[in-house]
Formats: structure tokens, sequence, C-alpha cells
């Protein structure tokens, strides 16, 4: 069963990600080096991560699932560095 998840962590950045199996242990694939950059050691000892199913679908095409997981992303404003870890899409530059 396909699902469209958004992980929270502590510090109100979200992930969102597309998970095919709805793995009770999936929890996104953001980038660790990325996540690791906005906590110091002492917030690595205890926190918790959230984490809210979207969307999700008894059975969807590749290409669906693909188009529901950027529309939440671009909804979520999850590719936007203040608010989220998604690298993709770039956040495209305000215009003047």
């Amino acid at each position: 069963m396909p699902v469209i998840c958004r992980i929270t962590y502590p510090n109100g950045k979200i992930y969102v990600g597309q998970d095919r199996t709805d793995d009770i242990n999936y929890f996104g694939s953001a980038s660790s080096a990325l996540i690791a950059k906005d906590f110091d050691k002492q917030a690595r000892r205890s926190f918790t991560v959230r984490r809210d199913i979207l969307w999700e679908a008894e059975s969807a095409a590749q290409q669906e699932v693909n188009a529901r997981e950027l529309a939440f992303i671009l909804q979520q404003r999850a590719n936007d560095p203040e608010v989220g870890y998604n690298q993709w899409p770039r956040l495209s530059a305000p215009r003047s």
C-alpha cells in the first residue's frame, strides 16, 4: 500500500516522502548530514520524531505516487530550507 508521509523533527522542520510498502519503520530518506547540522550533541541524545500519513491508497501507479509526493512537498513547503529537509525540487529564488 503506497503512502505519502510527513516526518516532523523536534525543531519543527519536516520531510515529505513516499513509502510504497507502508513500512512502520520508514522515517524518510532525508539527508542525515543536513539534519545533523540542526542538532548539537546534547539534542541528539533524546528526541522524538513524528510520522503522519498525508495520503494512502490500496494501490496506485508509480506515476501517481510520484505526483502526489511532489504535490505534498510543494504544498507543505518541505523543499524550503527554513521549513523542511526535502532537497528536491530545488526551491527557486524569489523574483524581484
